[in-house]
């Protein structure tokens, strides 16, 4: 038997202690080519090997001079706000991105920014307003020191539409942007609604966001004809309910409507006069809102065209109300009893058959 040194093989044997742990050797086939090993000390450290796939292919490595400076944006490990990171080559390793700051256009609000709305926005789908903070109001009404509008938005009431047999009326009360303010709900028996019809007395409760009554209404039995002066239309306003701070009369005239808006201490603060006809054809019915004297007009009531279907087969009524912004409040919510006071004496259905005259006969 030839020794191997007699055959031209003199093997070289590892130092002690560098041979792989058992189990550790590649598979057959996957050794590099001789010369492809990397040098001492360029392999990376443990744990900081890619995953497999994500090897870029070979031509792919950006030429020398190609990559991005450092710090400019668009740089790799540095992508601009809402930068997904570089396109991404088959087979190659992508680069991460990120979003852009919290706060920006399409992305969630900045910490501590959640449940705050900004000035001047109407809240998402039409919500409730948020109640501010004034001082020596009643409670529920200091949503009407900042506002100069309202818009009161009868609910429309199948059974009745289809049926004309009367159901209690039920408002929304929004300010200009959509938000809801108050709720109302007429509060009669089923007898007075059907036997009484427009002329029906009723008491209306005027709900917050809370279901707090706010606000309540009434409206005692009276005659709207000027053939009976001594028994006309008024409404008194309550507001918290039990305290009265306001009350609508209706004014004795022949042509056109008039009313007064007096304090609570029978005070005239303001004057409502409103057309010779009420039809409401094809366009908005207007009362005026006028100072003490008459001579000022200073808001006005307005009983919106709210389309033909509505007008022809139905009584809901949308109205929108405009006063001065820093008008007491109580006047405002006494200007805001007028509203339903107008709409059941002119503008109620009986039966889904119109009761409007001219003047006031």
């Amino acid at each position: 038997m030839h020794k191997q040194e007699d055959i031209g093989f003199s093997p070289t044997y590892p130092a002690g202690g560098q041979y792989p742990p058992p189990g550790q050797y590649p598979p057959p086939g996957q050794y590099p080519p001789p010369g492809q090993y990397p040098p001492p000390g360029q392999y990376p450290p443990p744990g900081q090997y890619p995953s497999p796939g994500q090897y870029p292919s070979p031509g792919q490595y950006p030429s020398p001079g190609q990559y991005p400076p450092p710090g400019q944006p668009g740089a790799y490990g540095q992508p601009a706000p809402g930068y997904g990171g570089p396109p991404v080559p088959p087979g190659g390793m992508p680069q991460g991105g990120y979003g852009p700051p919290p706060g920006q256009y399409g992305y969630g609000p900045a910490p501590g920014q959640y449940g705050q709305q900004q000035p001047g926005q109407p809240a998402a789908g039409g919500g409730w307003m948020p109640a501010p903070t004034v001082a020596n109001c009643p409670p529920g009404l200091e949503y009407l020191t900042q506002i100069d509008q309202l818009l009161v938005k009868q609910q429309v009431e199948l059974l009745e539409a289809f049926t004309g047999f009367e159901t209690a009326n039920k408002y929304k009360v929004q300010n200009s942007m959509g938000q809801k303010i108050y709720f109302a709900a007429e509060d009669t028996d089923c007898c007075t609604r059907n036997c009484c019809g427009p002329l029906r007395p009723f008491d209306m409760k005027i709900l917050d966001n809370s279901q707090n009554e706010v606000i309540h209404l009434n409206r005692p039995l009276a005659c709207t004809s000027c053939c009976f002066p001594c028994c006309l239309q008024s409404i008194e306003v309550s507001s918290p309910p039990g305290t009265v701070i306001g009350t609508v009369k209706q004014e004795w005239s022949i042509c056109a409507p008039k009313f007064t808006v007096r304090n609570s201490s029978d005070d005239v603060i303001l004057r409502i006069e409103g057309p010779v006809c009420t039809w409401s054809i094809c366009g908005d019915v207007e009362f005026q809102v006028l100072s003490a004297d008459g001579d000022v007009q200073v808001g006005k009531i307005s009983k919106q065209w709210s389309g033909l279907v509505k007008e022809a087969f139905t009584d809901t009524d949308n109205f929108g109300i405009s006063f001065p912004v820093d008008l007491d409040v109580k006047m405002k919510a006494t200007l805001l009893g007028a509203v339903f006071l107008i709409d059941f004496m002119f503008f109620e259905k009986q039966g889904n058959k119109e009761n409007d005259s001219v003047g006031m006969f």
